[in-house]
């Protein structure tokens, strides 16, 4: 098993986690084949997908070290416990849950609590967060959000979610954002609709491409 070190750093370079949604565990695993031929080798499987802990032992027994697959919507013990079970190497959260941090930090998982203001991203700290996931970050000033956050948290690494696209991807990383979390302006209903993978792996590869230029060039 990875160390959480080595899971935070495998993130922050790829600086992208694509959010992976859907209602068809088939169709879950084209989308996720399709972001990592795009070059997203972290994978965040959603708890809102049907046997989400399936899934994801699935991938972490076909993927191997090849990616790094993370559970995410976990918003209790009782998720949290399945998705360790199942092989996750991180688990997200889009509140602050006291029981998932100790539970992680207990099996030696990376966690992510989601967090939103000054207040509360502190309080996850203090609860053992790794990460903090900042959501919805869209709706309370994106990128100029990120950068106030930072202002008097500048050590704290934020992986802004909700409402990211490839039009406001890099003002992120250039706000001071680790990695950004992307759901459905990766893996678009239209394109999964229409089978239309490709579409899917170019879109991975734009916002891979969209972080280098933002970091000038590189990944981290």
């Amino acid at each position: 098993m990875l160390s959480k070190s080595d899971v935070r750093a495998w993130i922050e370079r790829i600086g992208v986690v694509p959010v992976i949604r859907g209602s068809d565990a088939g169709l879950v695993r084209r989308a996720v084949d399709a972001v990592i031929a795009g070059g997203l080798t972290v994978i965040e499987i959603t708890f809102t997908v049907p046997r989400a802990a399936e899934v994801i032992a699935s991938l972490v027994s076909d993927l191997g070290e090849s990616a790094l697959v993370g559970a995410g919507t976990v918003t209790n013990l009782a998720l949290c416990r399945e998705a360790l079970g199942a092989g996750a190497a991180f688990i997200v959260s889009p509140n602050t849950g006291e029981e998932v941090i100790r539970e992680c930090n207990g099996a030696g998982v990376l966690v992510c609590p989601g967090a939103l203001s000054p207040t509360e991203v502190v309080r996850a700290l203090e609860l053992g967060a790794d990460v903090v996931k900042v959501f919805p970050v869209s709706n309370v000033g994106g990128p100029a959000y990120i950068k106030a956050l930072r202002g008097p948290l500048p050590d704290v690494p934020f992986i802004p979610t909700g409402g990211i696209d490839l039009g406001n991807a890099g003002d992120y990383i250039r706000a001071g954002a680790a990695a950004i979390g992307v759901g459905g302006s990766l893996v678009g209903k239209a394109a999964v609709a229409e089978g239309d993978w490709a579409a899917v792996t170019d879109n991975a590869r734009r916002f891979v491409a969209e972080v280098a230029a933002a970091r000038g060039g590189r990944l981290a």
